[in-house]
């Protein structure tokens, strides 16, 4: 049975609502292990994910440039061109993502072909 106060149990949540909205792949045991990091895999946009959240809803949130720069190390150690930081304000609240400028710049082309 899963301990309903403890911080695994706010992650897990978080990272199997990121894997259901992008179609990725939990990672075992949040990256900890030898060779798969990240908290999940989106293998055809060859994007590395890693989630932050809060156990009760809070109406701000620091995001640590280390797990930005730590994020991109793992998503080239695992040869994955692409990598970001979903986060959140507390359980039940909408994600959020941290992208690197080539992905934005991506992202608002992609958003212009699809509205010309």
């Amino acid at each position: 049975m899963k301990n309903k106060n403890s911080t695994r149990y706010f992650s897990d949540l978080q990272e199997e609502q990121i894997c259901k909205l992008l179609n990725a792949t939990k990672t075992p045991n949040s990256g900890a292990g030898k060779w798969r990091k990240g908290d999940a895999i989106q293998e055809e946009a060859s994007l590395l994910i890693e989630c932050k959240t809060l156990e009760t809803s809070k109406n701000s949130f620091s995001i640590k440039k280390e797990w930005i720069e730590k994020n991109k190390e793992e998503s080239f150690f695992q040869r994955l061109n692409n990598s970001c930081i979903a986060f959140n304000f507390g359980p039940n609240e909408n994600n959020y993502f941290i992208i690197d400028e080539k992905l934005m710049k991506f992202l608002v082309e992609k958003l212009i072909e699809e509205n010309s």
